[in-house]
């Protein structure tokens, strides 16, 4: 009952209907030129929106170097793995994170030249990569052991890699598993000391689903307490700080009814959501409250004889309105079901029974939401795209846009019944059309 009444007082806020019409209003207005991409083609697709990532890779950018002398951005390739937008960060000043041997490949393949390589159960293999490109690379080490592999590795090719290590930011829960406890550093530090081959030279720590900064500015001032008790020798090795990434996009956090708390309640009562076209959301604040709080508590608590370079690494924020998915209606089965030729393994998991994005029908375009049951076509119930759509109806033919489908959708795409599919580039108003159309034979290797 406890749990029931904490729930009970955190009211999600609705998802005010004219943003919600002002938004779905952004994406009528290309309406044109997202036709033509799905004409030539073909649908299922991802929209690949280049020029709307350039804008967001500057916004951040310019938000974090306005308040911090000395900082660096690095593109968590994890968030998407689409090669075009790694590319286009690399034109934009970005370094890039990677968290595998895989995706190392990939950004070695990009000719990064500025790389920083995380994750926990680096196998051998992949830190002697790593220290095959040692003038590229960054390893930061998530744990003791691993320490001592990457010395050996090291030694091994005979060079000295440079390193960072990584840091738990809770003491108890899953999130354990990434990093070494704080409270260890002192003594992580000193281990790192009497390797002849690894040049230990920063510290990192990683924040996620952060619709605000306060997560990071409180782990920022509890890391500065104990900076302050390290020994000057061990201080003075720390160059870089990366504060890792985790900011959520301006836009916030859009849900579905079941996502909310009551939602919570009345799935566990068996009961049906009050309403489908009722949508909430959490707020999330903009880029530059982040930069502003964050350089404060970097000021703020850090010892005084420390300024190292604050790096970054944004995933999410970058690239969740960097593509979209195009579909068809297939089959309409009545007036509020439809069948669509593209399935949800197209971002890997049952995205949309939380999360909420509008459903637009670019062939009969409108400003109203109506009830349907917009299903892609795989064979499970949980191949579903969304309870609504916005348009003025929807028939069999009728291409549809679900838009913002950048983060953690492509990298999670999956082989499951049907094929994934291919790529495209949406052109920048007034200009030719370009592909970056994949095969699909390629896109499932």
């Amino acid at each position: 009952m406890r749990r029931f009444s904490r729930l009970l007082n955190l009211q999600t806020p609705r998802l005010d209907d004219r943003h919600l019409r002002d938004f779905v209003r952004t994406f009528l207005v290309r309406r044109d030129q997202f036709l033509a991409v799905a004409e030539a083609e073909g649908t299922p697709l991802y929209v690949f929106d280049r020029s709307g990532l350039v804008d967001k890779a500057r916004r951040f950018r310019q938000a974090f170097s306005e308040v911090l002398p000395d900082f660096r951005a690095y593109y968590a390739v994890k968030s998407n793995s689409y090669p075009q937008i790694g590319q286009t960060l690399l034109g934009e000043g970005f370094g890039l994170d990677v968290s595998s041997g895989l995706e190392l490949q990939l950004a070695l393949g990009l000719n990064a030249d500025d790389i920083i390589f995380s994750g926990p159960g680096k196998s051998p293999d992949e830190l002697r990569l790593a220290a095959h490109h040692a003038d590229r690379v960054t390893v930061l080490i998530d744990s003791f052991a691993e320490l001592e592999k990457l010395e050996a590795v090291a030694a091994e090719c005979n060079i000295v890699m440079r390193a960072g290590v990584r840091l738990t930011t809770e003491d108890s829960g899953i999130w354990r598993k990434f990093g070494i406890p704080l409270a260890r550093l002192d003594e992580f530090l000193g281990r790192a000391g009497g390797c002849g081959h690894v040049d230990l030279s920063g510290l990192q720590f990683h924040l996620s689903w952060n619709l605000d900064p306060s997560a990071q500015v409180s782990f920022i001032e509890r890391l500065g307490a104990v900076m302050r008790r390290l020994e000057p020798q061990h201080r003075k090795h720390i160059r870089f700080l990366d504060i890792g990434g985790g900011f959520w996009p301006e836009e916030g956090e859009w849900l579905q009814a079941e996502a909310t708390s009551l939602g919570q309640i009345r799935s566990i009562l068996w009961e049906k959501p009050a309403g489908r076209r009722k949508h909430y959301f959490r707020a999330a604040r903009p880029i530059r409250d982040f930069a502003g709080r964050i350089a404060e508590a970097l000021d703020r608590h850090l010892p005084g004889d420390m300024r190292p370079t604050i790096c970054m690494e944004p995933g999410r924020w970058l690239c969740h309105d960097a593509m979209h998915i195009l579909l068809t209606v297939a089959d309409r089965k009545s007036s509020d079901v439809v069948i669509t030729d593209g399935g949800t393994n197209a971002v890997g998991w049952e995205r949309f029974e939380s999360d909420y994005f509008p459903v637009i029908n670019l062939t009969r375009p409108g400003l109203d939401e109506h009830d349907c049951l917009v299903s892609g076509s795989l064979c499970t119930p949980h191949d579903l795209w969304g309870y609504s759509f916005f348009g003025d109806d929807i028939k069999e033919g009728d291409v549809l846009l679900v838009p913002d489908q950048g983060a953690y959708t492509y990298s999670l795409r999956q082989q499951f019944i049907k094929p994934l599919p291919a790529c495209a580039e949406l052109p920048p108003d007034g200009a030719e059309r370009t592909t970056g159309r994949q095969s699909r034979e390629s896109m499932t290797r």
